[in-house]
């Protein structure tokens, strides 16, 4: 156990080396491989053939500027990345986000994690990440389609419906998806529907697929409570965020009859002690693309705070991070366990920090990780992928059906190999190797490529 021990600290330490500055991607490569030591053990094939050091290099890392035109007449410059991780088990799988906050470290991280998340789906999909730091916040259609246009013109060489497949993340919606698709469409002269994921049903996109990430939490969440004997109704959650994911996590926790009293956007949180009303939710972010501050003017009884950190001071049972990379850090997480908390969810890509996780684990808090959790939302883009394939559109009811039982595999999978390799109540440890050895045995399979 201390040869591999040491073998997985060496390549992390060759990666700190090679990029001293991407803190981001060394994290998560470092929480899955400090995960799958005792796999090592039982198979060195994985070491003798490198499958270490070759599963955290890119297969291509792409970077190119985009230039556009704003409504003033003034030139901007941007910069887009595609990062194509692995296509061990499929085309190139994950979301397009536009945010200021994009850099190659952020995309690095997202796209590690993405091939892990993508093979528990049991689906045909590879894992990437890509976007650009531009903000379409306070931006018109017509600058968002002026934008998305130029990016499209580079993007368009790289992918393809049997090469990469995006999709939507962060600042990436339905709009957004749709001046893709269609710049994509004149440059290639050519109807290829299964290209992006997240499209408008009326141009061959997946019903449910809006709601998949947040049903899909709920549908783990309910699973891991369930083993436990644990009834999610009369639950107190929490939620951050309030996007695509943290509304249709409300939306499925609420049906389940749980009280969801918080959610939030990048300025503040909302605590409404009655319970989210979720229909002004959805017209505020929705409809008028407005802040979650506008709730209380029509809630007396709701509170609004500046700052999101403090929405894990609310007391609560379980807590649901639907909004970013980071949210929850040690002094939120010991802010959570002080308040109660008995589960944690991970709605958003890597919200929790290294050691809040281990808090977590520490106090016996159930936690459900994020590319285990918050892995509904690809798996439908790979039902649209297969809808588009067949030229067919499945029902709503199909594609949810479908949903449920991919997140019942994944938890099924995650705490088969808990037990085998590790603590039972460690799903993290969980799906990790489970969404290793999927992608090492077919690398292996490959030969050298």
């Amino acid at each position: 156990m201390a040869d591999m021990k040491q073998y997985v600290e060496d390549v992390l330490a060759s990666i700190e080396q090679k990029d001293p500055e991407q803190k981001m991607f060394h994290d998560t490569v470092s929480e899955v491989f400090s995960s799958i030591v005792p796999v090592l053990e039982v198979h060195p094939e994985y070491r003798e053939n490198k499958i270490l050091e070759r599963m955290v290099e890119p297969e291509r890392t792409v970077s190119f500027r985009v230039v556009w035109q704003d409504d003033k007449g003034e030139v901007q410059v941007n910069r887009g990345y595609r990062v194509q991780m692995s296509s061990a088990m499929g085309p190139y799988k994950g979301g397009l986000r536009f945010h200021p906050s994009v850099t190659l470290d952020v995309l690095k991280f997202l796209a590690f994690e993405q091939v892990y998340k993508n093979a528990l789906t049991g689906l045909p999909i590879g894992g990437a990440k890509g976007g650009s730091d531009f903000d379409p916040h306070g931006r018109s259609d017509n600058e968002v389609m002026h934008f998305c246009q130029s990016f499209m013109t580079e993007l368009c060489r790289h992918i393809g419906p049997n090469v990469d497949v995006p999709a939507g993340d962060i600042g990436v919606g339905g709009r957004e998806i749709g001046y893709l698709f269609g710049q994509y469409k004149r440059i290639r002269d050519s109807y290829d529907a299964g290209v992006l994921t997240g499209k408008r049903v009326d141009y061959w996109g997946s019903l449910a697929r809006t709601e998949a990430t947040g049903y899909g939490l709920l549908y783990f969440v309910k699973n891991m409570l369930d083993a436990k004997g644990i009834d999610l109704a009369g639950k107190t959650i929490v939620v951050s965020g309030s996007g695509n994911v943290a509304t249709y996590a409300i939306e499925k926790a609420q049906e389940y009859g749980a009280k969801v009293v918080t959610c939030s956007d990048s300025n503040g949180y909302i605590y409404d002690p009655e319970g989210i009303d979720l229909a002004a939710v959805k017209e505020i972010k929705q409809v008028r693309r407005g802040r979650i501050k506008e709730y209380v003017e029509t809630h007396p009884q709701a509170e609004y705070h500046e700052g999101c950190r403090g929405v894990w001071t609310v007391k609560c049972d379980i807590a649901l991070p639907c909004a970013t990379q980071g949210e929850i850090d040690l002094a939120s997480a010991k802010a959570l366990v002080a308040n109660g908390v008995t589960a944690v969810g991970e709605g958003a890509n890597m919200p929790s920090s290294l050691d809040a996780i281990a808090y977590f684990q520490q106090q016996k808090v159930l936690f459900a990780p994020a590319k285990a959790a918050n892995a509904g939302g690809v798996a439908v883009s790979a039902l649209e992928m297969a809808q588009n394939s067949e030229r067919l559109q499945w029902t709503f009811e199909e594609v949810d059906g479908r949903l449920k039982a991919i997140m019942k595999n994944i938890y099924e999978s995650a705490r088969k190999n808990a037990e085998k390799y590790a603590d039972p109540d460690d799903l993290v440890a969980g799906a990790n190797i489970t969404a290793f050895v999927r992608v090492a045995d077919v690398m292996l399979a490959q030969g050298l490529v």
